[in-house]
């Protein structure tokens, strides 16, 4: 697999308490912003850009992104995701983090959106080293259909991987096939239309962390359908059911605030978009 619709490489380091880019490399229709600088802590926010404003049919995309040690970054989209009808072959995107000690990623994408007759498939590969902090969500959901469909897409896969000191951590995998799935059953969709996911990994993180984060969201259990489980590391991961991604937001919103304060003693950069 070596024709690519767009490729992204992007390398950052710590310089005098401040995340700089080591290397940036961009071709296609994959595209990254110059880096800003939300606060004076020194973390670098990176906006990544597609140009062409969605997901074809074959299109596929390749990132990687390396974080030397003790560097801070936010990497997040200009908007959301949108996969379109795919006919023929199926669009995909291969991601790949290296995580060096001390170093902390904030990887926050904005919704991924399929369309009538979408076909996606994503890959995200971790590695970390002991010391590293990685937070990272997603929120799927399914986009206007002309005769109200509430899963007119074929098929969304999302499978993560998380290696710690080259060891297998976490493996994630979430296939939504409307096709083929009864989507309202018993550990698929169970009625609802939007499922978000969130990963934190911190030696911070312990059951007392845990219990604070479920006396966060105990006001949110009317609208959403939420599960919290700790890693076999120090970390833990967040299963969101709701019907619109404004919940699932306020609620990683929520957590993020928590982890920010807990971990680094700060608040979390507002990422507007506007």
């Amino acid at each position: 697999m070596t024709d690519w619709t767009g490729v992204l490489r992007l390398g950052a380091e710590e310089r005098n308490g401040k995340t700089v880019p080591k290397n940036v490399y961009f071709q296609g229709a994959f595209k990254v912003m110059r880096p800003i600088y939300h606060d004076e802590s020194g973390q670098a926010c990176y906006y990544l850009l597609n140009p062409g404003g969605g997901y074809l049919d074959g299109d596929r995309y390749q990132m990687k992104v390396g974080l030397e040690k003790q560097a801070k970054l936010t990497l997040t989209t200009q908007s959301a995701t949108k996969i379109y009808k795919t006919p023929r072959t199926y669009a995909y995107q291969e991601v790949e983090f290296n995580l060096k000690d001390g170093s902390y990623l904030e990887y926050i994408p904005d919704p991924l959106i399929g369309y009538r007759d979408a076909r996606y498939k994503q890959k995200t590969t971790i590695h970390m080293e002991k010391g590293c902090t990685l937070l990272y969500s997603d929120i799927i959901t399914s986009g206007w259909s002309p005769n109200g469909e509430k899963f007119s897409y074929d098929m969304l896969q999302l499978l993560n991987e998380i290696y710690m000191e080259k060891e297998l951590v976490v493996y994630d995998h979430i296939k939504l096939n409307p096709a083929h799935q009864g989507m309202d059953g018993l550990g698929l969709m169970e009625g609802y239309s939007h499922l978000g996911s969130m990963v934190v990994i911190n030696e911070k993180i312990n059951h007392e962390f845990l219990d604070r984060l479920y006396q966060a969201i105990s006001s949110y259990s009317k609208a959403c359908k939420i599960g919290l489980s700790l890693l076999p590391i120090p970390g833990f991961t967040v299963r969101v059911f709701a019907n619109t991604t404004q919940n699932i937001e306020r609620i990683f919103s929520d957590f993020h605030h928590m982890i920010s304060q807990e971990c680094f003693n700060k608040k979390p950069s507002f990422l507007r978009k506007y």
